[in-house]
């Protein structure tokens, strides 16, 4: 398989028509329909569906067109990585992360790159941490900010310096608001909006387990999230309390949500990590290094 022809293939893929994307590829549409055949025939699988006016993908299409979509954009981050190596520190760095009020302390880190070396670049891949150990594995990202504990015998580690806080967001004027803390009996009769990292397969990790006890089963889960921005919108429609960390979404007084802390406390940690024996960039071993001086 050719590069050229996987950014033919997922420029079909992404016009739904074989015209749109020799119009697009600034190819001949015979020309775009014989590397696509060729592509098929050197594959053994049928990739798309022809339609009368569009193309859509066959199941075989769909798992080429994300391995394809990976594999150029490995592509781009190695011709990116052997550009910088030059007397000008330049490049890209991934980074992959959860939501966390200690991102705040990466971001210090990268305005200081940024403001010695402004040639570098950041790029930020938001995702619960098993979409993050994916990509870091697979070498799509350089770096992973994941919450503890972490299996780490793949990674080398540094532990961020503060712990994120598990709480409830809940309307100003519930009837749980006027609480200072919120218990665990406070929860069993309400409809929750459930981070992900509540479900059976994280809880015993994170700690969820170990503070709903055997209560974790009679919970009245009605909705799920990734992203607390979205679940801060379902607390406001009313659908529910939605458990999560502090200080990721504006609980003023004139954004008519607070948020309540969890009693016993439920802390979680952070670790970055990378891969052991990673290769680095320059941009990448210079943000390593400050990551190292300002962590340990």
């Amino acid at each position: 398989m050719e590069i050229r022809v996987l950014k033919y293939f997922l420029a079909v893929a992404r016009e739904g028509s074989i015209t749109g994307a020799a119009n697009s590829l600034h190819l001949t549409q015979p020309t775009l329909t014989r590397q696509i055949q060729d592509l098929e025939k050197e594959l053994g699988q049928k990739l798309l569906i022809r339609g009368k006016h569009k193309v859509s993908l066959t199941p075989e299409g769909m798992i080429l067109r994300k391995r394809a979509e990976e594999i150029i954009q490995m592509v781009d981050k190695t011709e990116e990585e052997f550009k910088s190596i030059s007397d000008v520190i330049a490049g890209d760095i991934y980074i992959g992360c959860g939501e966390t009020d200690s991102m705040k302390y990466i971001a210090e880190v990268m305005k200081d790159i940024q403001s010695e070396y402004p040639a570098v670049k950041f790029h930020i891949h938001s995702g619960n941490a098993e979409d993050v150990i994916e990509k870091l594995d697979k070498g799509l990202l350089d770096f992973g900010i994941l919450i503890q504990p972490i299996d780490l015998s793949k990674y080398d580690n540094l532990t961020l310096p503060e712990k994120d806080v598990w709480g409830v967001i809940m309307p100003s004027d519930s009837p749980l608001a006027g609480k200072d803390r919120i218990k665990l009996h406070d929860l069993l009769n309400v409809p929750l909006i459930a981070s992900r990292q509540m479900s059976k397969k994280y809880s015993a990790d994170s700690g969820f387990l170990d503070w709903f006890g055997e209560e974790f089963d009679n919970l009245n889960i009605t909705a799920t999230y990734n992203l607390v921005y979205n679940a801060a919108i379902m607390v406001r429609a009313g659908m529910g309390y939605a458990i999560t960390l502090d200080k990721l979404i504006n609980t003023s007084k004139s954004d008519g949500i607070v948020f309540r802390p969890l009693e016993p406390k439920l802390e979680s940690g952070l670790d970055i990590v990378w891969k052991k024996y990673q290769v680095f960039s320059p941009a990448g071993k210079i943000f390593l290094e400050k990551l190292q001086k300002k962590f340990q």
